[in-house]
Order: C-alpha cells, then structure tokens, then sequence
C-alpha cells in the first residue's frame, strides 16, 4: 500500500487486486486521507482499505448468491457507495437528482456494461425475501440481546434451548416456510403432531404449551421489532394442561433424623454437601447456594450472613436480592467447607458456579441413599420444608417474602426487617 503526501495531505494510492475487476472497473484507486500527520494517514489508510475490500466482497456475492445473502451483499454495497439501500418503489420515489446520482454511481465492468450486482443495490432492483421460521429465531436472538445480559453462559444455554428445541420441532412439522407464508392450517398441523407426540410417547400437556408460548414469543417479537405486520396463525393453541404436580416439603423431623445424621451425607462431594446444607436453614434455591461469590459470604461481624446478590449470575426476579442470616448446620456446614475449600477462587463453589447441576448431583445421591421423604421429594423440598416451618412461625407476609426472595404484589416500603431481627428469629426455626 502507498502512501504519499501532496499539498500538506496525505493521499492513498494502490492496484486493485485482479479478482475484483468484475465489479471494480479502476485499475488504481487512489484517496485523500485528509490529514497531514503519517502516523494517522497509515491508520486510515489501513481502514479505508479493509472497507474497499469488503465493499468489493459483497460485490462479488451479490452477483453469485440468491435470496437472503443477495439482499445483504445489495445492502452492504448500497452502505459502502454512500447510500441507503431502498426498494426499487422508493428510489423512484426520490428527486431526479438523486435518482442520476445513484446512477451515475453505477461503474461499468470489464466488457463496458453497467455492472449489474451493484446497479441492483444502488437502484433497488433485489427484493427483500421474507423471513423463514430458522431466520426469525436469528433475529429474535438479535433483538433480545438484553435479557441475556449478566447471565452465566449456562443460563444463556438453558434460556435459549427451550426456544431452539420449540422452532425445531416446528419445522420438522412444517418446514422452515416464511413467515408470512405460515396459515392457520399449519398451526393446527404442529397442534395436531402435539396431540400425537403426547398421546403415544406419554408426555405432557406443558411440553406442547411450552413450545406454544416460545413460538408465539419468537415470532410476535420479531413482527414487532422489525415491523413486518404479519398476521400470526399461532393464537388460541394451547392444550388443556393437567394440574402441576406440588412440590414436596421435607419434614423438620425427616430433615433432623435422616438427612442430619450423622455420616448421612459423607458420601456427597464437600461442595454439593455444603449446598444442601446451606439450603436447610436459609430457604435459598439451590442454584442461589450455587452462584455465590466469596465476597458475598460474611462470618466477620455479630451476625454471619450471605448475600444473594445479581452478580457472577442473574437471579430469578428483583425480589431474589436479599440478605440471610447463616444459623445452625448451615452455619457450621460453611465454615467446615471454608477450612479446606481451596484459595485463590473468586466462586465460592466452583465446581457448580454457573452450572446447572448441583440439584441433578444432589437428587442422585439423596435418592440412591434413601434419604427422600418419599419418591416425590427432590433438593427443593429443602426450600419448602423452610417455607413450611416459616408458616408454622406464624411469621408476618413482608418478613417471610424478604427472606424467602418472593415479589408481595405490591411496592416495598421501608428497609424491612434489620440482620439482626431477621437472625433472632431464623434462631427459632433453625435445625
């Protein structure tokens, strides 16, 4: 690449690399770089050059391509002659003066010709195509970036694959068709394949209204966003759920006599241990044990608490944030745990921080150890068992939603409940 200064200015002067030729009729550009400092002319000169290049790219694949990549390459040649790319309706909508301009933008290929892919972006002459049900989903991941935003990468995983899993299914069902090519007659078709996959393989109602609702979400957004006004067929498709099996609380008895006993958990590794531990007293769901930091334990002071805290993690809701003092096994089970965890570690469990498996880790163990109450009971029971024992406290509603990390249905007022407060009476319930 050269550069060489005229009149105080530095200028850009090199060959057109001989692949670009179709769609690039000079043998030599050459650019003012608009500034009189070598050190600045280098740096822009390596910009403008990348942006030649790709300009010159997007050329050539508008002349190979068809559908969607056409209408992209259309765009980014449209972008880098200075240009919006607008449908052919609307260019000639525009004053004649534009409409020459944009012509006269046109170069003319190596025979002499109009160069066709370019006259096409410049002029609108490629038709956007419509989006297909694979596409929308790459959009929606698009427009939805935010709520992703301070997820771990397991909680991005676990966020999108009901959604992948639900456009999957939907175009093994009915293709991947545009959107706007979607009818009635295939949202009762994917209904209809539902009904099937529940009746001979035994599953639920849920699974079918899962993909429902991420379907409808997906779709709905990307109308939206992009203003497509499509009419959507996919309302009213939900299949009539059975009722949701509750989730069993542990008993205070079950909890002191089997899964406190002594030697009862000495099988499980000491991270996954101290979790289910922490969980007995705290009434935090295991992935909160889960995702804490160090910085979010506190022993030093008159009250041992943790944090539960939207960092290194999104938590479920704004209610999540909380405070909650350590009392009882929980207590002892975390300064046991900080005795020999291992130094230098931002996480305070790291083998689970940021992971979905602690309850899959747990669940296995307490099953095969005959420690659930019944062949209902999970690890979350723990969580349940402490809201039971709350209830028989006969403790107030805010107090019970500020320990427990639930919303109230209404605006908070004031701090709630001190540390201390929240201790004394945790010291009550603890086991």
């Amino acid at each position: 690449m050269t550069i060489y200064i005229r009149a105080n200015t530095y200028h850009l002067r090199k060959r057109v690399p001989r692949r670009f030729r179709d769609v690039e009729p000079r043998e030599i550009v050459a650019f003012s770089l608009h500034t009189d400092s070598k050190t600045i002319a280098r740096q822009k000169a390596d910009q403008m050059w990348s942006h030649l290049i790709e300009g010159w790219e997007a050329a050539l694949r508008g002349d190979n391509v068809n559908g969607s990549a056409r209408w992209e390459a259309a765009r980014a040649i449209a972008d880098r002659r200075g240009f919006s790319f607008l449908p052919v309706d609307q260019v000639a909508a525009l004053p004649l003066s534009d409409i020459l301009q944009r012509v006269q933008t046109v170069p003319a290929t190596a025979a002499g010709a109009p160069n066709q892919s370019i006259g096409d972006a410049l002029l609108g002459g490629v038709v956007q195509p419509g989006l297909t049900v694979r596409q929308a989903l790459e959009e929606f991941w698009k427009i939805t970036v935010d709520q992703t935003r301070g997820k771990t990468e397991d909680q991005v995983r676990r966020w999108q694959n009901p959604r992948k899993k639900a456009v999957e299914n939907f175009v093994a069902v009915i293709g991947d068709k545009e959107l706007k090519a979607l009818s009635r007659a295939d949202a009762r078709k994917f209904r209809d394949w539902w009904n099937d996959q529940i009746d001979k393989k035994g599953l639920s109602a849920n699974s079918a209204n899962k993909d429902f609702t991420h379907l409808s979400h997906t779709f709905k957004t990307v109308n939206d966003a992009l203003g497509l006004e499509l009419a959507l067929p996919l309302n009213g498709l939900r299949i009539k759920a059975t009722p949701k099996a509750q989730r069993k609380a542990f008993s205070a008895t079950w909890i002191k006599e089997k899964i406190l006993a002594p030697g009862a958990l000495d099988g499980l590794n000491i991270e996954a241990r101290t979790i289910v531990l922490m969980c007995v007293n705290t009434g935090a769901r295991p992935s909160e044990i889960a995702g804490l930091m160090r910085k979010h334990v506190h022993l030093e002071g008159k009250v041992p608490y943790i944090a539960i805290a939207p960092e290194g993690r999104q938590l479920k809701n704004a209610a999540s944030a909380r405070t909650i003092p350590l009392v009882g096994c929980s207590l002892d089970a975390l300064k046991a745990y900080l005795e020999t965890a291992p130094k230098g570690r931002d996480e305070l469990f790291p083998r689970y921080f940021g992971k979905d498996a602690i309850s899959a880790v747990a669940n296995k163990f307490l099953a095969e150890n005959g420690l659930l109450e019944t062949p209902d009971h999970t690890l979350y029971g723990l969580r349940h068992g402490f809201e039971d024992r709350m209830i028989a406290a006969d403790w107030p509603e805010r107090f019970k939603a500020d320990l427990f990390g639930h919303a109230i249905g209404r605006e908070r007022y004031g701090d709630g409940a001190t540390l201390e407060h929240k201790h004394s009476q945790l010291l009550k319930i603890a086991l």
